[in-house]
């Protein structure tokens, strides 16, 4: 119920006869303001489905615990949420807050989203969407409950735990609670915000930015817009911290080994990270070649403290089989660099991955890319339909992307194998280029109708492509000349390219659905790197790390959400 403003009445009268401090009682009359301002946007559509994500902005006082109703005109149903509770009865929808979500702020905005069905004539927007009881029209208005005894008369709120992380803390102990939403507030055109970040120790540099370079730095979106902050540090380490909503470090980082990052993930009770470990080759001979390293690939799971959880190989080595033994898969010194997604329930890690075959007396060394699906306790997920152990050949750039509306993990590489752009298990061109060294993969998005959005360039021309299963059957040949693009959804209906340029990084959104660029393009003051990452946030915000002012510093550049 809300958080109500208290006023204090005190009430006497002659020949009223003296209380003791102990038993004192005063009358307390609750004032309220409440109201709230609510988005409601249809992120993607198709025959008989919908993706749909709500945003309510408390403009009231303070509410611990909320619930978000509206009313459905045309039948649809609610499929699958997260971020809330969700029940439907009839047209009548309840959205409940969580329990690491409940606070609601003012000027704070809750998100959550959710699928559903439709009839495939009609989906119109809810106008009835309520915040605890009153309709969410932007507007506040004052409420007065009636006079209550209170058992003392000291106003003074009690105090309310801490949202920040506890680096000691057990990992089985109940996680604290993220903030309820970063309010970003939203603009008719693009605007960048940067933010220096000091992380107290050294971060490794950018080096050639190559394929076979470690990754510097990663950035993860938790549900209530806050993030997880990874970077590889000079010790052979991996280190992770929190950002709040204005992007600054809250609490102390905490650190793994690992001497390689590939990506971070987040969810309500913290996270995932994938980072590489040092492993051991044996001494089976090679057919021919140099040796090479023989490392390892990881899950580390972590909760609200940065702690972690649990742990998960996704290679294959162990005591009984090293990295030259037949049928080993390590990471190597080839293309090695590897995405992470979510379905809410599993982790899946798409990465590049040397394949040791044997070959007579001795044994060769191919290069490919392996999927490992991890179940929420940390066992591999035996037998998932999106897992395999060799997808293309000679694979580099894997993304991989969760699409609520097929239920499936879906999957793009850049291979020399026919020098193209293609989906994995089973092998599907998406896109032909040419053998010229020149082709480079970018990003994978969820488009706004069926389908899929990945960049890719040849040549330094960027394209975007739209594709279902196979063969694209839309090319976008973009305005941007470079070597190696990025892409991200942004907000509803859109997405974001961006690419080096000079020493900053240029930026244009286009239209999720037809490819169409909206508006024009901008710069975004960081240093590009070459396979980083944007992330998107709910409220539809984008964030990317990038290089800091110092070598204990990572820069953090924020495109805030489009009106």
């Amino acid at each position: 119920m809300p958080k109500r403003r208290l006023r204090t009445v005190l009430l006497a009268a002659a020949g009223v006869a003296a209380v003791s401090a102990a038993a004192a009682t005063a009358v307390v009359a609750h004032a309220a303001s409440t109201g709230c301002s609510v988005s409601y946007t249809v992120r993607s559509q198709w025959t008989t489905g919908f993706s749909a994500n709500v945003a309510v902005t408390n403009v009231g006082d303070a509410v611990r615990g909320w619930t978000v109703r509206w009313t459905y005109a045309s039948g649809q149903t609610v499929t699958q949420a997260w971020g809330a509770t969700v029940s439907q009865s009839g047209n009548a929808v309840t959205a409940a807050s969580a329990s690491w979500n409940g606070t609601l702020r003012t000027n704070r905005t809750a998100s959550f989203g959710f699928n559903g069905t439709w009839n495939g004539t009609g989906n119109p927007t809810p106008t009835d969407i309520s915040l605890n009881g009153v309709l969410c029209t932007g507007q506040v208005s004052a409420t007065t409950a009636p006079p209550t005894p209170s058992s003392s008369p000291s106003a003074s709120p009690s105090a309310s735990p801490s949202s920040s992380p506890t680096p000691g803390a057990s990992p089985t102990s109940p996680p604290p609670s993220p903030s309820e939403g970063c309010g970003r507030q939203a603009a008719a055109g693009p605007v960048v915000k940067v933010t220096d970040v000091n992380v107290g120790v050294p971060v490794t540099g950018y080096g050639q930015e190559g394929d076979t370079e470690p990754l510097p730095m990663a950035i993860a979106s938790t549900p209530s817009g806050e993030s997880w902050l990874a970077w590889r540090g000079t010790d052979n380490r991996v280190y992770l911290g929190k950002l709040d909503c204005d992007d600054k470090l809250v609490g102390t980082p905490t650190s793994f080994e690992g001497i390689d990052l590939q990506d971070v993930q987040a969810d309500a009770t913290g996270g995932v990270l994938l980072l590489t470990r040092r492993g051991e080759c044996g001494d089976g001979p090679l057919c021919g070649g140099s040796s090479s390293p023989c490392n390892t690939m990881h899950m580390i799971r972590f909760d609200n403290a940065g702690q972690q959880v649990w742990e998960r190989q996704v290679t294959n080595l162990s005591e009984s089989l090293s990295g030259y033994d037949n049928g080993a898969r390590f990471i190597w010194w080839y293309q090695h660099h590897g995405r992470l997604a979510s379905d809410g329930k599993t982790f899946a890690a798409y990465f590049g991955v040397a394949i040791t075959v044997q070959n007579g007396n001795c044994v060769d060394i191919h290069e490919g890319d392996r999927m490992q699906v991890v179940n929420a306790d940390g066992t591999l997920a035996s037998g998932h339909r999106d897992s395999f152990q060799v997808g293309c050949s000679h694979s580099w750039t894997s993304r991989v992307v969760w699409d609520p509306r097929t239920s499936r993990y879906t999957m793009v590489c850049a291979t020399d194998n026919a020098c193209r752009i293609a989906q994995p298990n089973p092998y599907r061109t998406v896109a032909s280029g040419t053998c010229d060294g020149t082709l480079f993969g970018g990003d994978l998005v969820l488009a706004s109708k069926p389908g899929y959005w990945t960049a890719w360039s040849q040549g330094g021309q960027v394209r975007l492509e739209h594709f279902t299963t196979g063969a694209s059957d839309t090319t976008i040949t973009t305005a941007a000349r470079s070597s190696h693009p990025h892409l991200v959804s942004y907000g509803a209906g859109r997405m974001l390219l961006t690419w080096e340029s000079g020493s900053a990084m240029a930026a244009q959104v286009y239209d999720a659905s037809t490819g169409a660029t909206v508006g024009s393009q901008f710069t975004i003051g960081v240093r590009d790197h070459s396979y980083q990452a944007f992330k998107p946030y709910a409220d539809g915000s984008a964030a990317y790390p990038a290089a800091g002012a110092t070598n204990t510093s990572v820069r953090i550049a924020r495109v805030m959400p489009l009106a």
